[in-house]
């Protein structure tokens, strides 16, 4: 009895831990209503109501493929709330590279335009498809996915949301080639030779 009562507390033990770590992967809960900024004694409606896209109504099109967000750096209101949202602008042949969000899914809304998009999973299968003006896709949290305007004349808009109010981006290109990792390291990673990988280098680094 001694053995089995033992066993059963281990198994909850072990339960409740398995429980925390799903509590923590998302943002965490509140116990209030919605959380005021500690430089703030009181809030009205400005405080819930986000302008910052106004600027892309009437906007000449971007050149280059430009995201618009509404996170929590840029919304304090959305703090606790496990919401966020942006707007992707692609110019024709244009591409978000490979990037993952750490701390949320992505569902992308396409408005205007087509997009070649997909996603890698934890198995190296990847999955794509071609949406059309109407069409939403779904990024699974954490795996590394794209989006690519293939369209060579015709420019693509869509809206993304996510359930965290800071999903984070780690761009691939950026993270493996512009921080500093040692390029004998990364030409031995890629099995290539280190002038490649200065090439690349400076193909991502910013244009004077």
């Amino acid at each position: 009895m001694a053995s089995r009562i033992i066993s059963l507390l281990f198994s909850l033990l072990v339960a409740s831990f398995a429980i925390v770590q799903i509590a923590i992967a998302g943002d965490p809960d509140i116990v209030s209503d919605f959380i005021i900024p500690p430089n703030m004694s009181a809030v009205d409606g400005n405080f819930f109501t986000f302008t910052g896209i106004r600027a892309l109504v009437g906007a000449p099109e971007p050149t280059t493929f430009k995201v618009t967000k509404a996170s929590l750096a840029e919304f304090p209101a959305l703090n606790g709330q496990s919401v966020s949202t942006a707007v992707l602008e692609f110019p024709a042949d244009s591409v978000n590279p490979p990037h993952t969000h750490p701390r949320s899914a992505e569902l992308l809304f396409l408005l205007d335009g087509s997009l070649q998009v997909g996603f890698v999973d934890t198995t190296n299968k990847l999955f794509t498809q071609t949406l059309q003006a109407g069409d939403m896709f779904v990024f699974p949290k954490g795996l590394v996915h794209f989006q690519y305007n293939v369209d060579a004349k015709n420019s693509a808009v869509a809206v993304s949301a996510f359930g965290s109010a800071n999903p984070g981006t780690v761009s691939l290109p950026n993270t493996v080639f512009a921080t500093g990792i040692d390029d004998n390291i990364l030409a031995k990673s890629f099995k290539t030779d280190v002038a490649t990988i200065q090439a690349i280098k400076a193909g991502l680094a910013p244009k004077p």
